[in-house]
């Protein structure tokens, strides 16, 4: 069996609504991030958005445990030297209690594009209204997982017609006949060619210096012979 891998039209997102009131701000930003990025369904996959909508509702009045009030600082920066500020968690969560959750929660996702993403789906409201009633979502406790429907069923998909292919005109035998190319002869390498015409001039340039060297040689007996002849009729003669 191969090990599943979410796909995208397996993915359904669901609305949530999350009361804060009266609840620990960690415990709260735990069990939201749990359902941002989709690990309460079994279909969970960490390279995978497979979350839901949270909206969060009362963050007004969230609490903290212990001394974090006055011990606890949210810090930004500026980016310029010296440029940090530091704001007790007490003031901030008074004076900005949407971003106090909101910090808390995306300490708890992916530090990348996908976490940016996931921190999307987050809709924190300061009281107990909310403007996503026409999303319908449920309320959900503190702890509690929503149900597993499974995945999607698949819709079924009407196979494509093939395209047609066109018929083909069947041409007169007149245009066969002007169409069809004229047989044209082997054409010899060119590579023989050559060498048959270099031992063709080879040959030829043999045979003329065999006929001159024998025009030669005639031409010298030729001209030894009546000298021989005079000599011999001197010799008689005296």
């Amino acid at each position: 069996m191969k090990t599943y891998s979410p796909k995208p039209e397996h993915i359904e997102r669901s609305w949530y609504v999350v009361d804060a009131g009266g609840q620990v701000l960690g415990r709260v930003a735990s069990e939201v991030a749990t359902l941002l990025r989709g690990k309460h369904k079994p279909m969970y996959a960490p390279h995978m958005d497979t979350g839901d909508h949270v909206v969060v509702i009362n963050a007004d009045k969230i609490e903290l445990t212990g001394n974090k009030g006055e011990d606890k600082y949210a810090y930004r920066h500026s980016g310029y030297p010296g440029g940090i500020t530091a704001v007790r968690y007490r003031d901030l969560m008074s004076m900005r209690p949407v971003a106090a959750v909101e910090k808390a929660v995306r300490g708890m996702l992916p530090k990348n594009s996908l976490g940016r993403q996931m921190i999307k789906k987050l809709h924190v409201v300061p009281g107990p209204e909310h403007p996503h009633a026409a999303q319908s979502p449920v309320a959900l406790a503190l702890g509690e997982r929503p149900a597993w429907n499974g995945l999607p069923a698949r819709t079924a998909t009407t196979p494509t017609p093939a395209p047609k292919q066109r018929a083909r005109k069947a041409k007169p035998l007149e245009d066969e006949a002007a169409t069809e190319p004229e047989p044209q002869a082997a054409a010899k390498p060119k590579t023989t060619a050559k060498r048959k015409s270099t031992t063709a001039k080879s040959k030829s340039t043999a045979k003329a210096k065999s006929t001159t060297r024998a025009k030669a040689t005639t031409k010298a007996k030729a001209a030894a012979k009546p000298k021989t002849t005079r000599s011999r009729s001197k010799k008689t003669e005296e």
